[in-house]
């Protein structure tokens, strides 16, 4: 409670000195709209060519602002990307790895495995600054709507906020809770009924999201809305649309079913996003708001075609941390622009720090204001991921050994970690050490391991990747004991 109380206290006197020298009066800063959607894939949206799923409103806004083709996620799972971007640091120095859990404790899993993973971590600390609390001191209002999941579950009830680590202890002004239209919100509650021909449904958290937008504001503002979309459990109130699909994905595709079930639901989501894109024409200030949209993660294995991309959600290969991400601002990123510069969600603190007048200290994320007017800086530095766990948990066991591309089913994860600089990612596995060296550039599908042919290569990779873990205080999976 001390601590909640003298992290008030010092926004309070920021946000009074910064308004006594007329940082707050500043008309160039923009609002920012970041919209965060769960679990699509890279290759979902029609803008990254995907020729059957109907993408229109997310299109339109990649065809005004800037497509990132090498961004990241720093995580291939849920909280532990949600925690980075929130606090503009790694995953290894915020020892937040995995998906938050009830209670603490270590991975159990249906079969024996040779090393025992790190004990769970339940919540994001609240020491940690987040990009709410940073940019309430430069003067900005704050609003969260969506999906948290940094915090253990409130009650016991799936995804609920914990109301001492919701976003409003973390520095959000505005925060609410709603699960809109997705199929959380029918749990123990009667499916509702199909939608008309040509209806979407009405999406409460997305419609609170557009009067956020549309209401008179007298400060810039950052509203993050984090869908629950396209996240399972996939389940369509638009059979129409569904329908609509049959034409469009062959009947004899793998998961043909799920994956009809997965297309509505992805054009719903567009939907839902234009709802937000029409908000902020409609409120007059679209030339002074950035607008950004990524993934948190990769696709699920079982909907998502992730091709040409290895993997999914849940393992390092690029079909598990490789994410469409979106960036317009009218006058300042060019329309149409591409940016194949590799970025990373730690990155967009610094980013949103940077337009707001102010300077994000430790962090291990970059400002992208430079490549927002120059997508061709070439800039040299590393990414590294850490995921010292193993997946899925309860059916290890029966899940496919091997990691493929659209296998269409879940496959055994087990801790690794990455590390890419320029066009090379070296992959590095903790049960043997065994590493894994890719050049993205000539194989994006990770097909051909050169850690044999370019042994120094590996070796120097492999090096930095230790010295970083070392240095960030990583948490290992380690040899068991019993």
């Amino acid at each position: 409670m001390l601590h909640q109380i003298l992290k008030c206290l010092n926004g309070f006197v920021l946000i009074a000195f910064q308004s006594s020298i007329g940082v707050c009066q500043g008309s160039d800063r923009p609002s920012v709209v970041f919209i965060l959607v769960d679990d699509l894939g890279w290759s979902d949206l029609g803008c990254y060519g995907n020729k059957a799923h109907r993408t229109p409103h997310i299109d339109r806004l990649a065809a005004e602002g800037m497509r990132f083709t090498d961004a990241y996620s720093p995580a291939p799972i849920c909280s532990a990307s949600r925690a980075s971007i929130l606090t503009g640091k790694t995953v290894p120095r915020l020892r937040f790895e995995f998906v938050t859990k009830n209670e603490a404790g270590h991975q159990r899993l249906d079969t024996d495995v040779p090393l025992e993973t790190p004990p769970f971590t339940l919540n994001l600390p609240l020491e940690e600054r987040t990009v709410a609390e940073r940019l309430s001191t430069l003067g900005y209002e704050t609003a969260f709507l969506g999906k948290w999941h940094v915090s253990q579950h409130y009650q016991r009830r799936y995804l609920a906020w914990h109301p001492k680590f919701g976003p409003r202890a973390q520095g959000f002004s505005l925060a609410e809770e709603d699960f809109g239209d997705h199929p959380y919100a029918w749990q123990g509650r009667p499916r509702p009924a199909d939608l008309p021909h040509g209806q979407f449904p009405q999406d409460t958290m997305i419609q609170r999201a557009a009067e956020f937008i549309r209401q008179d504001h007298t400060h810039p503002f950052f509203l993050m809305t984090s869908l629950y979309h396209v996240h399972t459990p996939v389940k369509n109130r638009c059979r129409w649309l569904v329908n609509e699909y049959e034409g469009r994905i062959p009947a004899d595709s793998p998961n043909c079913k799920k994956r009809l079930e997965y297309a509505a639901f992805v054009e719903t989501m567009d939907h839902h996003v234009g709802t937000i894109l029409d908000a902020i024409e409609a409120s007059g200030r679209r030339e002074n708001t950035l607008v950004v949209l990524l993934s948190d993660n990769g696709g699920h294995p079982e909907y998502c075609a992730n091709a040409p991309l290895r993997g999914s959600k849940w393992n390092l290969y690029e079909g598990g941390i490789r994410v469409p991400m979106l960036a317009r601002w009218p006058g300042h990123i060019e329309a149409a622009s591409t940016c194949s510069t590799p970025v990373i969600r730690y990155d967009l603190l610094p980013t949103f720090i940077d337009l707001a007048g102010g300077q994000a200290e430790d962090v291990d994320g970059q400002s992208l204001a430079e490549l927002f007017t120059n997508p061709d800086a070439n800039w040299s530095r590393s990414l590294i991921w850490h995921f010292p766990y193993y997946h899925p948990e309860s059916s290890f066991s029966k899940a496919i050994e091997q990691i493929g591309v659209n296998d269409f089913a879940v496959s055994q994860t087990r801790p690794q970690s990455a590390l890419r600089r320029g066009n090379h990612k070296l992959i590095k596995f903790a049960e043997d050490g065994r590493t894994e060296l890719y050049n993205l550039s000539e194989d994006i599908s990770e097909q051909h391991d050169l850690s044999r042919k370019l042994p120094a290569r590996s070796h120097e990779l492999n090096t930095e990747l230790e010295q970083k873990l070392d240095a960030m205080q990583a948490r290992r999976a380690i040899p068991r004991q019993d």
